[in-house]
C-alpha cells in the first residue's frame, strides 16, 4: 500500500580510491588479499533458500598463478536448474506485489555494503580471481557496480513518475509492471560490476532471475551473493547456477516462464541464444525480451592534427589496462604516417616501462589473461603475425605460461588495413596499427567504419575542429560510444551509458534509463469517472 511519494538519496558516483604507498586502503586491501588467497573456498549454487552442493566440482585458480588451489565451485545438473526456475517462480509472487521503495531499500543497502564493509573484501576477490591490478578492481568491482545500483534506483523513480496526461473525464496512469516470467542473466568475466548488475538490475524492477555467472569469475562471484543476501535480497529472488553453459541455457530457453535475457558475452554464443529463442518462441507466454553486450573491434585514429602524446597515451591505457580484456579496449589504430616515428618512441617508451606479475605486487601495470584458451588464441596470432609479410611486432610479442597467463603488451604494425588483427576480436594485450597517407583523412574514416562487423567503442584524436566533426559524422554507426580526444575506455555510469549496436549488441545502454525499461511491462489504467449512458455520439443528429 502505497503512503507516500518517496525520494530516494541522489545518485553520485563512488569516489575511487588511490591506494597510493601509505594509504590505509592500500594495507587493508593487501591484508584481505593475503587471506583470501589462503584460504579455500566451497562455492555451491544458490536456488531459493539452498545452498546447494552437487559434489561435482571444477576448482579454481589464480590467472597470474594457475598451480595455486583457491577451492572449488559445485556445478549443476539439469535437475537443478528447473528447480532455480520454481523457485524464481514462487519467490516472484511476493517479489513482484512488493512496493517499490522496499525493493530500492534493499538495493541500496547492497550499495553501501559494497563501498563499505565488503570493498576490499569483492576487491581483492576480482584482483585474485579475475587477475585485475588494484586500480581495475577498484574502479570496478568497488565503484561501478556500487554506482550501477545507486543510478539505477534514481532511473526507476524517474521511470515511474513518468505518466500520461490526464482531464477531468478520466485519470491516466501507467503501471511499471515486472515481466511475466523470470530473467535469465549471462555474465562474463571481465567485470564483477556487469555480473552484478545484469541479475540486480532486473531485480530491482521487480523481476527474479537466473544468474550464471562465468567460470572464470567464480571467486568474486560468491562475493556478490553474500552481498546481496546480507543487504536483503529474498530468497529465489536471484539464484545463482554454474555448469555446462549449453546444458543450463537450453532447460532455461525452453521454459514457458522464460521472459527476458541480459546477456554480456561473445557474439557468437549471443547469437546462438537468439535463434534457440526463435525455435521456441510457440512456447512462451510473451515475447521474450533480449538485451545483449557482445564484443568490440574498437578504434583509435589520429588527426594529422593531434597531439602525438596524447594519442601513444591512448593507445598505452586504452589497448592495456586489464591485458586489453575489456570489450571496450582499444584494438585497432589508425595513424598518419607523418606522426609515426614520434609516436612509436613514445609507445616503445611507456611500454618498456610497464611491469607485469601478480597484482599482489601495486607496481605491477599489467597482469596476466584470463586462462589459458585466451594465452594460446593470443600466442598463435602474435607467432602469425611475426611470420607475416603483411605484419610485423614492433614492441613486445613475448609470453609466457610457465606460472601465469602471461602476454607481453605487444603492438603489430600492418601495411594491410584488413590484416587478420585489425578484424577479429583477440580480446587480450595486443594492438595493430595501420598507418595511413595523411592526405586521406576522409578515406580513412570510410576505412574504420566497413572494417569491423563490431560497433560498440571508438575515439579519434583532432585539434582540428572540421575533422572532429567530419569523423562524428562518417563514423556515427561504428560506435555505440564515441570519444573525441580519449581513449575509448573507461564509460562511467550516468555520465557515459554504455552499449554498442552491429554485432556488439542490443545498445540497451547499461547505467542509464533506457535498460531499465527494458525490464517492465507497462500497464496503462484509464479511470472514467461518469461513464457513458447513451451509445449515440453528436454526429448522428438530425
Amino acid at each position: 500500500m502505497g503512503k507516500g511519494f518517496f525520494r530516494v538519496p541522489p545518485a553520485v558516483n563512488e569516489p575511487v580510491k588511490s591506494y597510493a604507498p601509505g594509504t590505509p586502503e592500500r594495507e587493508e586491501v593487501l591484508l584481505t588479499y593475503k587471506d583470501l588467497y589462503n584460504k579455500k573456498v566451497d562455492i555451491p549454487l544458490y536456488i531459493g533458500a539452498e545452498e546447494i552442493k552437487t559434489g561435482k566440482t571444477k576448482s579454481i585458480h589464480p590467472p597470474h598463478d594457475h598451480q595455486h588451489d583457491l577451492g572449488v565451485y559445485h556445478l549443476a545438473e539439469k535437475k537443478h536448474i528447473t528447480q532455480a526456475i520454481d523457485a524464481a517462480m514462487e519467490a516472484r509472487k511476493k517479489w513482484a506485489k512488493l512496493p517499490w521503495e522496499q525493493r530500492a531499500g534493499v538495493f541500496l543497502k547492497a550499495a553501501e555494503l559494497i563501498s563499505g564493509p565488503y570493498r576490499y573484501k569483492l576487491n581483492a576477490a576480482t584482483m585474485i580471481g579475475q587477475s585485475k591490478n588494484i586500480y581495475q578492481a577498484e574502479i570496478d568491482s568497488a565503484c561501478e557496480i556500487a554506482d550501477f545500483i545507486r543510478f539505477n534506483v534514481e532511473y526507476m523513480t524517474e521511470i515511474y513518475e513518468d505518466q500520461p496526461e490526464s482531464d477531468a473525464e478520466a485519470w491516466n496512469r501507467v503501471e511499471y509492471r515486472p515481466l511475466e516470467g523470470f530473467v535469465y542473466a549471462v555474465t562474463p568475466f571481465n567485470f564483477t560490476a556487469i555480473a552484478g548488475n545484469l541479475p540486480s538490475s532486473a531485480a530491482l524492477m521487480g523481476n527474479v532471475a537466473i544468474w550464471k555467472p562465468s567460470a572464470s569469475q567464480m571467486f568474486s562471484a560468491r562475493v556478490l551473493m553474500d552481498v546481496f543476501k546480507e543487504a536483503g535480497v529474498p530468497d529465489g529472488v536471484i539464484n545463482m547456477v554454474m555448469g555446462d553453459p549449453a546444458m543450463i541455457t537450453d532447460i532455461v530457453l525452453d521454459s514457458p516462464e522464460f521472459a527476458d535475457v541480459h546477456f554480456t558475452g561473445s557474439t557468437d554464443v549471443f547469437k546462438g541464444m537468439w535463434s534457440k529463442i526463435g525455435n521456441n518462441i510457440d512456447k512462451y507466454k510473451s515475447y521474450p525480451r533480449i538485451v545483449g553486450e557482445t564484443g568490440g573491434k574498437d578504434f583509435i585514429i589520429a588527426h594529422p592534427s593531434s597531439r602525438a602524446k596524447q594519442v601513444s597515451t591512448a593507445i598505452s591505457r586504452g589497448a592495456f589496462e586489464y591485458q586489453g580484456q575489456k570489450c571496450s579496449a582499444a584494438s585497432r589504430v589508425y595513424l598518419p604516417k607523418s606522426m609515426w616515428p614520434t609516436i612509436k618512441e613514445q609507445l616503445e617508451e611507456d611500454l618498456s616501462s610497464f611491469k607485469m606479475g601478480s597484482p599482489e605486487d601495486m607496481g605491477n601495470f599489467i597482469n596476466a589473461v584470463i586462462h589459458e584458451r585466451a594465452f594460446d588464441k593470443l600466442a598463435k596470432y602474435i607467432d602469425q603475425a611475426k611470420k607475416d609479410k603483411k605484419a610485423e611486432v614492433v614492441i613486445g610479442g613475448n609470453y609466457d605460461k610457465s606460472k601465469g597467463y602471461f602476454i607481453e603488451p605487444t603492438v603489430i604494425l600492418t601495411t594491410d588495413p584488413k590484416y587478420t588483427t585489425m578484424v577479429t576480436e583477440l580480446f587480450g594485450p595486443v594492438v595493430t596499427i595501420y598507418l595511413y597517407d595523411d592526405k586521406k583523412w576522409e578515406e580513412t574514416l570510410h576505412l574504420v567504419d566497413e572494417t569491423s562487423p563490431y560497433a560498440l567503442t571508438g575515439g579519434i584524436f583532432s585539434q582540428d575542429r572540421y575533422a572532429a566533426a567530419q569523423a562524428t559524422d562518417i563514423l556515427q554507426d561504428a560506435a555505440g560510444n564515441f570519444y573525441i580526444n580519449d581513449k575509448p575506455t573507461g564509460a562511467v555510469v550516468g555520465r557515459q551509458p554504455f552499449g554498442g549496436a552491429r554485432a556488439s549488441g542490443t545498445n540497451d545502454k547499461a547505467g542509464s534509463k533506457l535498460n531499465l525499461l527494458r525490464w517492465v511491462s507497462p500497464r496503462l489504467i484509464k479511470e472514467t469517472f461518469v461513464p457513458a449512458t447513451d451509445y449515440r455520439y453528436p454526429f448522428m443528429g438530425e
